[in-house]
């Protein structure tokens, strides 16, 4: 697992009061001065986040007004592309948490989860990982979670999918722009965008999360 990175925000979004009281608490005990919101519909997710700006999280409830199933993940995405949110559900259906993955969600928590699991589950998404149930299915974690980032890297452009090569190989922005022979400038908006579709927050955990289905140079294509 990588480095968990601080949390100071994160959007409950659950039309339960005592599911959103159980996961604020959760969060306030397992992550020090961290600022909790809460949402009870999609629309007023959507309000709370244009509104407040950046979330380091949002844990959105599968089922909620304005939402079934995935489309409310997908909605998000879709306008907020950047931001990190993980699926919380009642029900772990193979087919849900597919779904979910496939939507981009950066995990899928059950609520059936004991407390600590819940902070062990929210700790490894904010390390870069995909978090999935333990028992889901018969795929095993490994390969859906496998199937998912091969998945995030399809989204790469060509030129970005060697830019991510070469931060495999640790280089550094001003040796990337070198061997590319292109500007800083465009170096760093390629590197945002990797990290925008791979769906983490640092370099580092792009490299840790794209190494778990041996992505490499050659796989980037070359140059």
């Amino acid at each position: 697992m990588g480095e968990t990175r601080s949390v100071e925000r994160v959007l409950i979004a659950d039309d339960h009061p005592m599911v959103r009281d159980g996961l604020r608490t959760v969060i306030s005990v397992a992550f020090d001065a961290c600022e909790t919101f809460e949402a009870a519909s999609l629309d007023e997710t959507i309000a709370v986040i244009e509104r407040e700006g950046d979330f380091d999280l949002v844990m959105l409830d599968v089922n909620m007004p304005g939402a079934r199933g995935v489309s409310g993940l997908v909605t998000l995405r879709r306008r907020f592309p950047a931001l990190p949110v993980v699926m919380v559900s009642a029900e772990c259906e193979r087919e849900i948490v597919s779904a979910a993955l496939s939507a981009g969600a950066a995990g899928f928590i059950p609520k059936s989860l004991k407390r600590g699991a819940i902070v062990e589950a929210l700790k490894s998404v904010l390390a870069g990982e995909i978090y999935v149930p333990a028992d889901f299915g018969d795929d095993g974690e490994g390969q859906v979670e496998r199937r998912d980032i091969a998945r995030r890297i399809e989204h790469l452009t060509p030129q970005q999918r060697v830019v991510l090569g070469l931060l495999v190989e640790g280089k550094l922005n001003k040796q990337i722009a070198y061997e590319l022979d292109v500007s800083m400038t465009t170096v760093k908006a390629h590197v945002s965008a990797i990290l925008s579709k791979l769906n983490v927050f640092s370099r580092t955990q792009a490299v840790i999360l794209v190494n778990k289905v041996g992505f490499d140079r050659d796989s980037a294509g070359g140059h």
